[in-house]
């Protein structure tokens, strides 16, 4: 997550429609790439692109691979007892 808004901090994305998105923030874009089922309402507002996009995917691909150890873990919790 810090590497992720220190990337996006040192080179913002550019807002999907300008006057519209929010302001931007890189530690809640970074936490919206990376928690799937939370919506900050940066994701959807700015399109990076290149090699940033490619990082974005990145993020998005860890974030669902860390919430299904986390709910992996959790069901291994449950089952024991």
């Amino acid at each position: 997550m810090t590497l992720g808004a220190a990337v996006f901090a040192a080179a913002p994305p550019e807002p999907v429609k300008r006057g519209e998105a929010p302001h931007f923030n890189p530690v809640s874009y970074a936490l919206d790439l990376l928690l799937p089922l939370v919506d900050l309402n940066q994701e959807r507002a700015y399109d990076p692109v290149g090699l940033y996009q490619w990082f974005s995917y990145a993020l998005i691909a860890a974030g669902w691979i860390l919430v299904t150890v986390i709910a992996a873990a959790v069901a291994r919790v449950l089952a024991r007892r």
